[in-house]
């Protein structure tokens, strides 16, 4: 049994950490001859017969689109979970192939080595290509269109049904890691097949006579914090334009998310609802415009400094700002300040977290 790496093993572990974080995140179109043939040696695999191979260009594509055809077909009325069930989509067998090989290579390495591999592959791939804010994200927006389209709910259903390709890759790391790196016996079909359908498939709804496979999206969008980020395009879209607006990975509306934060309006915080919503409006149009489109109210001044005020109602509370305009540069800035700031020198001591301005300068 394996109980420690060499120092030679361990440097290859980042390495196959960016193999399969490349493959988690690919936004290469399906080659679908090499994903059905992945998918149906599976099904063989744990004794099954080889399935119907159907294929879509995004989730959402192909949960309305069965969705829609079986509620037709059966012309029953029914709720959104049971139609779903109607599906038979519960197998799972592309999952399923690896319990065998996971228990012959845990068999071969010590545990401290297995918690290692597991923290430095699986679990850190796991932060960079999916955070549950994403699962989260993109799922709400499937069942936005499904609720819209078929006015169902199957959310529980679906969700617990898919095959996200994307996570089955970080669990492919260690196991690639432990035959490739450590060469650990294994069984050489199992691990054939379950790579493949890892490299060649997006999300999988697998059903014991039929497999939904849907295709990878074409682009995904992160910011550096791998939050989905996109200014003025989508965070993640598919070839179907089914598509994810998000801004530092909060999910937009399209008619902010298709338009770029610098001519978002600070007159949209007039009508919108959603508090969330409002508050990466304001992130995102910086506090400048707001002042000047919202004609902000000038309280006090001191020195270069001035505190303004905004009556419309935009927040959940008055808007307070401290003005503060760079002497060198003419550059205004704007900083959100307590609204029980009652002068523009008290704020600037908020700001410099109780100094006095006369004492800050000394100081710097």
């Amino acid at each position: 049994m394996l109980d420690k790496l060499t120092p030679k093993q361990e440097a290859l572990i980042p390495v196959y950490r960016e193999k399969w974080r490349k493959i988690a995140l690919s936004t290469e179109r399906i080659d679908r001859e090499k994903a059905a043939e992945a998918v149906k040696a599976t099904y063989v695999l744990i004794g099954l017969e080889e399935p119907d191979v159907v294929f879509y260009d995004s989730p959402n594509a192909a949960l309305i689109t069965t969705l829609s055809q079986l509620a037709q077909e059966i012309d029953w009325s029914c709720d959104g979970g049971d139609l779903w069930g109607e599906l038979g989509i519960y197998e799972l067998p592309p999952a399923n192939i690896c319990h065998n090989l996971k228990d012959e290579l845990y068999n071969q390495i010590g545990e401290e080595v297995s918690s290692q591999l597991h923290l430095e592959l699986t679990t850190e791939l796991k932060n960079i290509v999916v955070s549950p804010e994403t699962y989260s994200q993109l799922w709400s927006e499937l069942y936005r269109q499904l609720e819209s389209q078929l006015q169902l709910e199957v959310e529980d259903a679906a969700r617990m049904d898919c095959i996200q390709c994307e996570l089955l890759a970080c669990e492919a790391s260690y196991y690639d890691f432990c035959i490739s790196v450590l060469n650990c016996k294994h069984d050489e079909i199992v691990w054939k097949y379950f790579e493949l359908v890892v490299k060649e498939c997006g999300w999988i709804f697998a059903g014991k006579n039929i497999c939904i496979v849907c295709d990878r999206p074409l682009h995904i969008r992160f910011d550096n914090q791998h939050r989905l980020h996109a200014e003025g395009e989508p965070a993640i879209e598919y070839a179907d334009g089914f598509s994810l607006y998000s801004y530092h990975g909060v999910t937009l509306p399209e008619k902010y998310g298709k338009v770029h934060p610098q001519q978002w309006q600070a007159q949209w915080l007039l009508t919108e609802d959603n508090a969330e919503l409002r508050r990466v409006l304001i992130q995102g149009i910086g506090y400048g415009r707001i002042c000047q489109e919202l004609q902000a109210i000038e309280l006090d001044t001191w020195a270069e400094y001035t505190l303004l005020k905004i009556d419309a109602e935009v927040d959940e509370e008055a808007i307070y700002l401290l003005k503060m305009t760079c002497p060198s540069t003419g550059f205004i800035h704007a900083l959100r300040v307590p609204p029980d700031m009652k002068s523009a020198r008290e704020a600037i001591c908020w700001v410099n977290w109780g100094i006095a301005p006369e004492e800050f300068a000394i100081q710097t």
